[in-house]
């Protein structure tokens, strides 16, 4: 199985927000490994296209909503409220997840082996993924995740510590042959608009190859 190679699909956009829906595969901003070809990009290299700010940022292999500011202002607007932001996530993970629900509340640090992993450490930052189960078959859950912080890489380690590592994920986990991604999926992201102060609701649809890991699941995932 290749990852998706699908183009990035506007989700919404106003005169101050866009929201896109990122697939797995695409990295989200320029980096030295990774000059061009990023999500920013694409959407600065569309037409009239202003300079957009990331509000949030998804690893490479993970898909979903991806939210950008259209100014500096609006980008700090949102951000002062960002923790109060309801950011839901699915992950399918090896073995059966007990309790049923609860919250992962493990400080998170670099790893001072290799400063791009995270890792449990007592001297970490104060970290919160509240976790609910939607299904198992005793082999892999899937779950879904609301991180309460935003630390990098929160829920891919913070699962794994508890034994229950993102299918998939070869750094905190095991590598899935023919499965060349995380299965972890940005689902929703909900917030106050930071002008109108509507209340904005955003939905990807949960990719194929992740509905694949649990075949007719498709009332869980609804």
């Amino acid at each position: 199985m290749m990852i998706s190679e699908k183009a990035p699909e506007i989700l919404w956009e106003d005169e101050w927000l866009l929201a896109v829906d990122k697939p797995a595969g695409l990295v989200v901003h320029p980096t030295y490994k990774n000059a061009s070809g990023t999500l920013l990009d694409a959407l600065h290299a569309r037409d009239g296209a202003t300079r957009l700010f990331l509000l949030g940022r998804l690893d490479r292999l993970t898909s979903g909503v991806v939210l950008l500011a259209k100014s500096r202002e609006i980008y700090a607007a949102v951000q002062r409220n960002w923790q109060q932001a309801e950011k839901e996530y699915l992950a399918v993970v090896e073995g059966r997840v007990e309790p049923a629900r609860g919250d992962i509340s493990l400080p998170l640090g670099t790893d001072p082996a290799d400063r791009r992993r995270r890792v449990v450490r007592p001297d970490g930052a104060p970290s919160v993924t509240r976790f609910e189960r939607l299904a198992s078959d005793g082999d892999r859950s899937l779950l879904r995740c609301r991180p309460l912080t935003g630390r990098r890489h929160q829920i891919r380690v913070h699962l794994a510590a508890r034994g229950w590592p993102v299918v998939g994920d070869a750094v905190y986990g095991r590598a899935l042959d023919g499965f060349p991604r995380f299965a972890l999926h940005a689902q929703r992201v909900g917030l106050l608009h930071p002008v109108t102060g509507a209340a904005v609701r955003l939905e990807s649809a949960v990719p194929e190859d992740i509905v694949a890991l649990y075949p007719n699941s498709d009332t869980v995932l609804a």
